[in-house]
């Protein structure tokens, strides 16, 4: 005999005694729907099931129902991974500058994907430069404003002003501090940063923010020269004489 699924009308070749004389249950190979296959010369509506039949008719619906249910569990569970992560990116790209602030060396991922970053939350404005000469000695002057552009007070970090020939070398590099020390949301400071000696091949000045702790100590004062008409004091430290 023939058999045609009813779901996929898939057909099939059967021998007579595979079915019995009561019918039986059977499967299709090809998308998996079971139905009841009444005997040779017994019409459909008054075939018999056997019980094994009619229960293996339910434990392939109770199957395909967790079938159902597992897909749908892991399809909810990939779209709520991708959304967490989305939701992480785009975090990540607006709160940028926080995250740098306490991840520094993410300022250069953020470069490498072509993000700006500010970690001080601070921005330049109305910067002044000037060469001048006291008596023969040349001077350089940098002054402007550094706007608070964050969402909070910030603690000012220093700027510094470095001094660069024609090819872009650092010929001197100065260190100042922003007044006042702490700026609120939306205010300014100001600073000012004296270059004295400057070298006269410095053809481009570049300003850049640095922390407090990163930038070098000052330089210990000088001991004061003895006027010109003392001697100096002799030195007393033990050692061997020369002629």
């Amino acid at each position: 005999m023939i058999l045609t699924c009813p779901n996929c009308e898939t057909q099939y070749f059967a021998d007579d005694s595979t079915i019995g004389e009561s019918g039986r249950t059977v499967k299709c190979a090809a998308c998996g729907h079971s139905w009841f296959v009444a005997p040779p010369g017994l019409e459909p509506e008054k075939a018999r099931p056997n019980p094994a039949a009619a229960h293996e008719v339910y434990r392939e619906r109770v199957r395909e129902q967790r079938r159902r249910k597992s897909r749908t569990a892991a399809l909810v569970s990939w779209l709520v991974t991708a959304l967490v992560f989305f939701s992480l990116g785009v975090a990540a790209i607006m709160f940028r500058n926080d995250v740098v602030k306490v991840f520094p060396r993410a300022a250069g991922a953020y470069k490498l994907a072509g993000f700006t970053v500010n970690r001080f939350g601070i921005e330049f404005d109305s910067i002044e430069r000037s060469r001048t000469f006291n008596d023969t000695v040349p001077v350089v002057t940098v002054s402007g404003k550094a706007i608070n552009v964050a969402r909070t007070t910030v603690e000012t970090p220093l700027v510094k002003v470095d001094l660069k020939d024609e090819r872009g070398k650092t010929v001197a590099t100065r260190y100042g501090s922003i007044t006042p020390a702490r700026l609120p949301a939306g205010s300014y400071g100001t600073f000012q940063i004296v270059l004295e000696q400057a070298p006269m091949e410095s053809f481009q000045i570049e300003l850049s923010l640095v922390d407090k702790a990163g930038a070098p100590q000052a330089a210990p004062a000088l001991p004061a020269k003895p006027p010109a008409d003392e001697e100096p004091a002799p030195d007393t430290t033990a050692g061997d004489e020369t002629e």
